[in-house]
């Protein structure tokens, strides 16, 4: 009954897929019962990874690849790694580096100050909008849900989402927020390496039900676009275990990008005097082929930058070296080792104990990184059979499967144990941090801290401030939120005691709440970055307004489809009227003649209209004044008219 249960649910949701929501490229897979294996997706363009990018222009919204293309021609409404700005604030030193290499505003939202949710300015149709981090994220997750959806010919409702295995509280809510926004049903919020260590089990057949039950012990060094995470996993029989983790959340190929470009800013000053940071297109060309030129020296020693007319008309051409690239970025490289070494401490596991490095992500590609990291294991051969873009993606569909009971003929009882990346507390009197879960604790986990003392003679409420990090003053941590016990007896500084409990969910999420021993005095918080995250009112707005962006963008498809036809027909007619001039009368060929340089004329001055039905109307209004006559003309016509037009007219002109 079970089973059939859940066969139900997928036909009325469809089937759960995996989003690896990247901070340069993304990745939706799912899970085939009838080929026992997962689908990673192509897109409409055959791409298997779709960019990250988001644009507005004065018509309409892009996604993906049309972003990316026209970013050089609209730099400043043109978005790309909003990863970096999900769950943060705008003071954050992370954020404000990245603002002066970004083309796109960023400004403080509404509460204003250093600890503002930061909002992404734009123009679009004609119109200034802001535009959160999660929203933007989300309209990346719902153009990977459309993806999923042309692929399978259904709709599609639920989703693991994977994130960096370092992301802190604010910003795993934030991503699955997103999501909600994108019209998702979150299943889970699992972590980029614990999915890739997936994908890893199944494709050496172990942890999954289809293959060995031996003990292994995998690192995962994951290095993308724009985060970087270490985790070692162990793998036994069902079991994947997350013994520790590490990494950099603002770390990736995008930092060595910028230093290329960095680089080749001053060589244009240097050679023509020109400064080109002044110039957001230029600087987003340059960008462009900063990121082509570091993709080339992963297989070729030197590669060539030429870019025409790059900045007031000046071309610009450079040879850049693998051995100049690696030594701008050396620094960054070796930064990449350091998280490997503490996992391996947190882990307790010595690196003979490792039995696979797998390399995830698309910046592993690059030779001194692998080079560096073998050096770090003495030689040992890295992990290279599965695909670092897409790894991650196949992991979270697996387990979306399996979380849905889609994954039949498998092992649908895989357990994920993952870990809190950070160690998470109560500042104290005196400013301190009271640890109440170290990092790398086996999550889900509900871990209580008993006998707390009040601080405050005779207070009649207790304030419980919670806070995620390794410092030892709370201050320097990052604050997650604070509730009150109210109510509370007044008693004498160091008297009354109370129980603090942390209880971290599957998806990472943390709430903590706080009693008042010996009274039945309890209150607690559901930690939602209160100051950043938004309400469940703004949440309904947003999805509200993704819906009507998102029928927005049909509209505009189906415009493009019907402009399209009445273009062809256009040419197809005026052609027709050049080769085949038997049968009718010269009267009838100038009304026709005129009828199509009118629609020609109407065509130019509506080209960027945006609605279908318009377009529609025009085609109907010409095939009605030309089919009949035009068809006449080719069956009396001259041998050049062929039969295949009128097929064509027939058959593949009607709206």
């Amino acid at each position: 009954m079970e089973d059939i249960g859940r066969r139900a649910t997928e036909e009325e949701e469809g089937p759960a897929i995996g989003i690896d929501l990247g901070t340069t490229y993304s990745c939706v897979g799912v899970w085939r019962p009838q080929h026992d294996r997962v689908e990673i997706i192509a897109n409409d363009l055959g791409n298997r990874t779709t960019p990250s990018w988001v644009a507005f222009t004065n018509t309409q919204r892009l996604i993906g690849e049309s972003a990316q293309n026209q970013a050089a021609m609209n730099p400043s409404n043109t978005i790309f790694d909003v990863k970096r700005l999900i769950g943060r604030k705008i003071g954050d030193a992370a954020v404000q580096s990245d603002l002066n290499l970004w083309p796109f505003k960023v400004i403080a939202g509404p509460d204003g100050g250093n600890g503002a949710k930061p909002m992404i300015a734009v123009t679009y149709k004609g119109e200034d909008k802001q535009f959160s981090a999660e929203e933007i994220s989300s309209m990346v997750l719902q153009k990977m849900k459309t993806i999923a959806e042309a692929y399978l010919g259904k709709q599609v409702k639920n989703a693991v989402i994977t994130v960096p295995a370092y992301f802190n509280d604010a910003q795993r809510q934030s991503t699955k927020d997103a999501g909600v926004i994108a019209g998702l049903n979150v299943l889970r919020i699992i972590n980029e390496p614990t999915a890739a260590a997936i994908a890893y089990g199944l494709d050496k057949k172990v942890g999954t039900g289809i293959g060995d039950s031996g003990r292994k012990n995998i690192l995962v060094f994951d290095l993308g676009g724009g985060t970087f995470d270490v985790s070692i996993v162990t793998i036994e029989k069902d079991v994947f275990e997350v013994k520790a983790v590490n990494g950099d959340t603002h770390l990736g190929g995008g930092d060595f990008n910028n230093r290329m470009v960095s680089h080749f800013v001053a060589e244009f000053e240097r050679k023509h005097k020109k400064d080109i940071s002044t110039s957001p297109r230029a600087l987003g060309r340059l960008r462009a082929a900063c990121e082509r030129a570091k993709r080339n020296l992963s297989a070729a020693t030197e590669t060539s930058i030429d870019i025409e007319c790059l900045f007031e008309g000046i071309d610009f051409s450079s040879i850049i070296t693998r051995a100049r690239f690696e030594k701008m970025n050396l620094d960054l490289f070796k930064d990449c080792m350091d998280p490997v070494e503490k996992c391996l401490k947190d882990a307790k596991m010595m690196k003979s104990d490792i039995h696979d490095i797998v390399l995830v992500g698309g910046s592993t590609r690059i030779p001194k990184v692998e080079e560096l990291l073998q050096e770090l294991f003495n030689g040992k051969k890295l992990c290279k059979s599965i695909n670092p873009d897409e790894a991650v993606a196949y992991g979270a569909a697996f387990h979306a499967a399996s979380l849905t009971g889609a994954a039949f003929g498998l092992n649908n009882d895989v357990v994920l144990v993952d870990v809190a990346p950070l160690s998470l507390g109560i500042e104290t009197n005196g400013g301190d941090m009271s640890i109440v879960v170290p990092r790398n604790t086996p999550i889900p986990t509900k871990i209580t801290k008993k006998n707390y003392q009040n601080a405050v003679d005779y207070a009649t409420r207790c304030c419980f401030i919670v806070y995620e990090g390794e410092r030892p003053l709370a201050k320097y941590n990052h604050f997650l939120g604070e509730f009150f016990l109210n109510g509370i007896p007044p008693e004498p500084k160091g008297v009354a005691r109370y129980d603090v409990h942390f209880e971290i969910d599957t998806n990472g999420i943390l709430t903590v709440s706080a009693e008042l021993v010996g009274s039945k005095n309890k209150n607690q918080i559901t930690i939602t970055n209160h100051n950043g995250r938004p309400s469940k009112e703004e949440i309904d707005r947003m999805v509200k307004e993704a819906e009507v962006y998102k029928a927005q963008d049909e509209e505009l498809k189906k415009a493009s489809k019907a402009k399209n036809i009445l273009e062809n027909y256009i040419h197809y007619v005026r052609d027709t009227l050049r080769s085949c001039r038997k049968g009718v009368s010269v009267k009838k060929m100038i009304i026709l003649k005129d009828a199509v340089e009118k629609a020609e004329q109407w065509l130019e001055w509506n080209y960027l209209l945006g609605e279908a039905s318009k377009f529609e109307e025009k085609m109907k209004e010409l095939k009605t004044l030309c089919e009949s006559v035009i068809i006449k003309m080719q069956l009396q016509g001259s041998n050049t008219c062929v039969k295949s037009e009128i097929i064509y007219t027939l058959d593949n002109l009607h709206m």
